[in-house]
């Protein structure tokens, strides 16, 4: 299955190449019923719905990380894995470059990959009583010019009240995000953890913190506040109100991610992030 960004050309144009090859090899390609007109190719299946991935052997993603995050929630719930090619500007998340699509697509073929699990996080909002699951999540004010109350608990018991503009929930994964933006750490995504980060918090105690994966994370909007909004993974945005109740904890299903040439992690972020790693004297160490 191919899920890309055909409101760019460029994405277009790889998406029709990659699942040209793939017919070519004698797959069959499924693609979202809204993407198949501009891709323009005899063969490919439309799709739609939130199974639309049941029974593939793999989700491709050509796009940047929101792209990837859109394939992922067609391919969590079917168990999927789930490979990301980069068309965007850093791609975090890809596993592959768009410089090295041929390959990729040969490796697909070739079935020449593994898969690791990532960890997820359920966040059901009482006031709404509709689950999500992403891999980070916000509680943000709704008003810019007003500040934001929140009491947050975790497993069961009282942490801290922060007067703020958000917190933020993400799982390793995720840390790389928003998390990370915020002021929070970088978490290999061998670590199974939850992480929690206070956005410009008022408080004397507002450092980012790591809790357990089987931790139950609780945040309360003071009933007396102004209102707020959560947003999941930057792609789903629900009002609530003053009172209404958060809660976040590892999600039941985690997200298959296609490895196709596994390398450390460390790599990834000097790649991704272009930190310097030259010596002082200006050899490479």
């Amino acid at each position: 299955m191919l899920v890309t960004h055909t409101g760019r050309r460029e994405n277009t144009a790889y998406a029709r190449t990659v699942a040209a090859d793939l017919l070519d090899a004698g797959f069959v390609v499924r693609v979202v019923a809204e993407e198949a007109p501009d891709l323009e190719l005899s063969g490919l299946v439309p799709v739609s719905g939130p199974y639309a991935a049941e029974g593939v052997e793999i989700v491709c993603a050509l796009g940047g990380d929101g792209t990837l995050l859109r394939a992922a929630e067609l391919a969590r719930p079917a168990r999927v894995p789930l490979l990301g090619i980069n068309l965007g500007k850093v791609g975090f998340l890809a596993e592959a470059e768009i410089e090295d699509v041929d390959r990729t697509v040969s490796d697909v073929v070739a079935r020449a990959y593994t898969v690791d699990e990532r960890l997820t996080v359920d966040v059901t909002v009482e006031q709404q009583g509709r689950p999500t699951i992403r891999s980070w999540m916000t509680v943000e004010k709704r008003e810019r010019e007003r500040m934001l109350e929140l009491l947050v608990d975790v497993d069961g018991r009282s942490l801290s009240r922060y007067g703020c503009d958000g917190v933020v929930c993400a799982t390793p994964t995720g840390s790389t995000a928003y998390a990370f933006s915020a002021g929070g750490p970088v978490v290999w995504p061998e670590v199974e953890a939850l992480l929690l980060v206070p956005i410009s918090a008022h408080a004397l105690f507002s450092r980012a913190l790591v809790t357990a994966p089987t931790s139950t994370i609780r945040i309360t909007v003071d009933p007396y506040t102004s209102s707020a909004v959560v947003c999941c993974d930057g792609r789903r945005v629900f009002d609530v109100g003053p009172g209404a109740v958060v809660t976040v904890r590892r999600g039941e299903l985690p997200v298959r991610v296609v490895r196709l040439r596994p390398s450390p992690f460390t790599d990834r972020l000097v790649v991704k992030f272009a930190l310097p790693v030259d010596g002082w004297r200006g050899g490479a160490r």
